[in-house]
């Protein structure tokens, strides 16, 4: 449903030019939803723009639901819905009005616009709020409102830029719920960037990061986690056999790291549940007495701090502007 083949986009400042995105291909297959992640300036806005026709590549291609964006926009943008990261409804205006007149703007007859805007806030949960103004809504049911005007024509691709930015957790639950209801009776395609990791691990079945304008990572979060992350064992043991115990460690297979902190060996190692017994015998082998024993399942923070160094919510991606331009810049 969606298919980015080396996209490369360049722009000048001043003298220099600037590579905001320098080699993005991926796949998205119908129905599915994929999380595209990576830290402030990583390229990610702009990829999203060149997806969404918004900005030309300055190399590659993108093809939405069979049409070339180059080509045929126009039946791109038929195809896809776009929630942006900032507010889409005007604030004087009743929230069905806005459905309609959005369904007018993609050419649907004002009948259809009518019977469309209904549909889509009863799919919603948000028919109550019809004759409201946005200004009177919270947060997470303006948010609601941003996805209705992105789904309003019906289209078979919807592009969701850090939807649930700024809600409180009840908020981004009642969202997600919608979200994936809207999955399960529509089987819509969904490609979502988001800095709240949380979401990308339990709603996405395929994780992209980018960084420095180029692909690093694409798998599902268990790969990922698993391949580039690993399991950890935490075992405590007496302060005099830390030095013993971290030895021993070294000699399971599978094992990538191995540190003490004080009494505690962390043991980093493929498949932490079968490691644990073997390791657990070493000790008692060698009369090692173990207090205490734990499993820890890697994170999507630490495969992120393993490619990129940083803490996602450190990058500043939290903040980051709807482009990744830089200042100043223009098009190349």
């Amino acid at each position: 449903m969606i298919r980015a083949e080396g996209l490369r986009r360049t722009f000048k400042a001043g003298r220099e030019t600037i590579e905001a995105v320098r080699d993005v291909s991926f796949d998205v297959a119908t129905g599915e939803l994929l999380a595209l992640l990576g830290p402030n300036g990583a390229g990610k806005s702009t990829t999203l723009r060149m997806l969404t026709t918004l900005l030309p590549p300055t190399a590659g291609s993108v093809h939405i639901a069979g049409h070339d964006a180059a080509r045929e926009p126009g039946r791109v943008r038929d195809a896809i819905g776009y929630v942006g990261q900032k507010n889409a409804s005007g604030e004087n205006h009743r929230i069905r009005d806005e459905l309609i007149t959005q369904g007018r703007c993609y050419g649907l007859k004002r009948r259809d616009a009518q019977r469309r805007a209904d549909e889509v806030l009863e799919t919603l949960g948000i028919s109550d709020m019809a004759a409201r103004v946005p200004g009177t809504l919270s947060g997470g049911q303006r948010r609601r409102v941003d996805i209705a005007l992105g789904l309003v024509h019906n289209p078979s691709v919807l592009f969701l830029d850090e939807p649930s930015t700024g809600l409180d957790p009840d908020s981004r639950a009642g969202l997600w719920a919608q979200i994936q209801r809207l999955r399960r009776e529509h089987r819509i395609t969904i490609l979502l960037t988001t800095h709240h990791l949380d979401e990308a691990d339990r709603m996405a079945e395929r994780i992209v990061i980018v960084d420095q304008g180029r692909v690093i990572a694409n798998g599902t979060a268990d790969t990922l986690k698993a391949d580039l992350a690993g399991d950890w064992l935490h075992v405590t043991v007496p302060a005099a056999d830390a030095a013993r115990a971290a030895g021993l460690a070294d000699l399971m297979a599978g094992v990538s790291d191995v540190t003490t902190e004080g009494r505690t060996v962390n043991v980093r190692i493929a498949d932490a549940d079968a490691a644990l017994p073997a390791y657990l015998r070493l000790l008692d082998h060698d009369s090692i007495r173990v207090t205490r024993a734990s499993v820890r399942r890697p994170s999507l923070d630490d495969v992120f701090i393993n490619l990129t160094g940083l803490r996602l919510e450190e990058s500043g991606d939290a903040h980051e502007a709807t482009t990744d331009e830089p200042t100043g810049a223009t098009h190349a």
